[in-house]
């Protein structure tokens, strides 16, 4: 099974961002994604949060260097945590990243899967209360 990114893309808009507007020279700028497997965990986790009745939303943000997964208490709010991926890390302190409202970094790491282990003591109290 190959491990291909999701490709989102945006609808089409009459008004033309000056700023992504790339006709000129044909130029793309390449933008970081999660791949299929890494967006399926964290997709995971997101459940059995919303389960609990912790979290309500989320955002995903698909930037030149890095993407970003945004959770929310609700909609207005400012995002309790988000889940980095910046492969420009990846050979230095790890490409993944959990950061906590207040821009604390949670977990860093090589390995998505011991980064987000922060949530599982969450989701514990979470389910036991």
């Amino acid at each position: 099974m190959a491990e291909e990114p999701i490709a989102f893309h945006r609808a089409a808009s009459s008004i033309q961002e000056p700023a992504r507007n790339f006709s000129e020279n044909n130029a793309v700028i390449p933008a970081t994604r999660f791949d299929r497997s890494e967006l399926h965990r964290i997709l995971g986790i997101y459940g059995r949060m919303v389960a609990a009745g912790e979290w309500r939303d989320y955002a995903l943000d698909f930037l030149e260097e890095m993407a970003v997964f945004s959770v929310f208490r609700r909609t207005s709010e400012m995002p309790l945590f988000r889940i980095e991926k910046r492969p420009k890390l990846r050979s230095k302190q790890g490409q993944y990243s959990v950061i906590a409202a207040g821009g604390l970094v949670m977990k860093r790491g090589h390995d998505l899967n011991q980064v987000l282990r922060v949530f599982d003591k969450k989701i514990l109290k979470a389910l036991v209360e």
